[in-house]
């Protein structure tokens, strides 16, 4: 009989929420007693003295409020968020209620920053709160994160599951994903959640669900955009890895394990060297040479690129420097640069002080740019940078074209010298007749422009003829030469030079247009 009233006094209370559930309910209970004395005598008075508070006991009315030190309005600081967590797991272990964190992360929040800037980013985030808080309960809590996501602790419920929090996840994901109208231009942004059961939790306090989700999050990111995932205790050992490559990767860097190896860029015509590029290897102690395919990526993904840019940049300088005393004519040398490289308003005096440190003229440096760089940006800072290199004399050289969607108005923008044609249109173009149209459209497009070419992945004679004959400026590729160490390419250096046929007529240019291919 009392286990039932208990649980009907307890429904009231999550029915009815925050004013019961207070010790200041403690104030009213002498008027109670007071008013069953006058009504029942001494039996109503020892009633209510002693059964009331032992039901409200029962039912939870003293346990200590989930949204303790809140701001209305406003999302809670980190250490709030994990407190008000490990109020509600102390609830939780006495009640039977359940808890979960949440974690919410904006996709391509990077873009947003470089597209509309810091003022727009700092709206968007601000109205985003507000969504959320509004679509929540009063007694959960939101946190803002840095880098510019939040953290939801939910008050404990007494039915919370997976397939719950995944309707609460995808709710969330809703609100965020309406329209902020900033300057009469409407942002459209989308999220990423990740969470995690208290259940679920590799250790039962605030810190570690908030950790756990916030892994689980990492996960929907790079599985998005828009994606939910839960958390599992494979995700923390995926996430071990990968900072443990990060460190190994810092320590690559400062140790000299991440050198630059060349690739030779010759004159399709004339067969002269025209250049090289500069490429990362990474000399790994234990694994031997690591392709760049395996830890490139994981550089954009630690946050490294900008100083593997550094690296490199160095390499290919003194490279440079180097081939000049030796009397070998190397006219330029390529670096790949990153976006993070990009941003940062200090480059063209950072890049201006590196070559005359060298003694070298910005016309030997070729600053080579992906084009889905180009493509996508609308970072101004990036924009004044290319401008800023252009202007020195550096060559910006747009690198895998054709796979970036970039438009005409990019190519002026930019100030774009040489358009380096993507590997994927080269691979036998000497037999297959749309690789030919395709590569005569580029050229047609680059030849109205005033622009150079350099067609990427030569790698058969036939390959090399064709795109001499169908006009393109340069080739490079594993038919010309492969990727170098320094003391290696100084040899193959000597070697072409020295070969009778040196400077080879491979093909004279036909002028061949896309009709004339069909």
């Amino acid at each position: 009989m009392l286990t039932e009233l208990a649980n009907s006094i307890r429904k009231g209370l999550d029915r009815f929420g925050g004013p019961l559930r207070n010790p200041q309910v403690l104030m009213v209970l002498p008027l109670i007693s007071l008013l069953a004395f006058w009504g029942a005598g001494e039996r109503g008075l020892v009633a209510a003295a002693f059964g009331l508070p032992l039901l409200l006991l029962l039912a939870g009315a003293f346990h200590p409020r989930f949204d303790t030190d809140a701001v209305p309005g406003r999302p809670s600081r980190r250490h709030h968020l994990t407190a008000a967590l490990d109020l509600a797991l102390r609830e939780s272990a006495h009640s039977g209620r359940q808890t979960a964190c949440l974690v919410v992360q904006f996709d391509n929040a990077e873009a947003l920053l470089d597209r509309h800037g810091r003022a727009a980013q700092t709206e968007v985030i601000q109205r985003s709160a507000e969504r959320l808080m509004s679509a929540l309960r009063e007694t959960d809590r939101v946190a803002e994160l840095e880098g510019g996501g939040f953290a939801v602790a939910l008050a404990p419920v007494r039915r919370l599951d997976l397939e719950t929090l995944v309707q609460l996840a995808g709710r969330l994901q809703t609100v965020v994903a309406e329209p902020v109208s900033i300057d009469a231009t409407r942002l459209y942004v989308t999220c990423s959640v990740g969470f995690c059961l208290a259940s679920r939790a590799p250790e039962l306090t605030g810190a570690s669900l908030l950790d756990a989700a916030q892994v689980a999050a990492d996960e929907a990111a790079r599985q998005g955009p828009g994606a939910i995932r839960a958390f599992s205790p494979d995700m923390a050992r995926k996430r071990s890895d990968r900072d443990a490559l990060r460190e190994q990767l810092e320590a690559a860097l400062d140790e000299g394990e991440i050198r630059a190896h060349f690739q030779p860029q010759i004159n399709a015509d004339t067969g002269a060297i025209t250049g090289f590029e500069t490429l990362a290897r990474w000399y790994h102690p234990e694994r031997g040479l690591v392709a760049p395919a395996e830890f490139i990526p994981a550089m954009s993904e630690a946050g490294l690129s900008e100083r593997l840019s550094e690296v490199m940049l160095f390499h290919a300088l003194v490279a440079l420097s180097r081939w000049d005393r030796a009397g070998l004519r190397v006219p330029t040398i390529g670096v790949n640069f990153s976006a993070d490289e990009l941003r940062n308003p200090r480059l063209a005096d950072k890049l201006k002080w590196e070559l005359d440190r060298f003694d070298l003229t910005p016309e030997r440096l070729s600053v080579e740019i992906l084009e889905t760089v180009v493509a996508t940006t609308g970072n101004d800072v990036i924009v004044h940078n290319v401008a800023a290199l252009s202007r020195m004399g550096c060559g910006i050289d747009l690198d895998d074209f054709g796979t970036g969607h970039t438009s005409i108005a990019n190519l002026k923008r930019f100030a774009v010298r040489r358009l380096k044609i993507d590997r994927s249109f080269v691979t036998r173009v000497d037999d297959d007749r749309e690789q030919q149209r395709v590569i005569a459209a580029i050229l047609s497009l680059a030849d109205r422009m005033g622009l150079d070419t350099l067609a990427e992945g030569v790698e058969t004679k036939g390959e090399h003829a064709t795109l001499a004959q169908l006009g393109c400026g340069h080739l490079q590729g594993y038919g010309i030469g492969h990727p170098m160490p320094f003391d290696e390419a100084t040899d193959w250096i000597s070697r072409y030079n020295a070969r009778p046929t040196a400077t080879p007529l491979i093909g004279q240019r036909t002028g061949l247009s896309p009709g004339a291919l069909g």
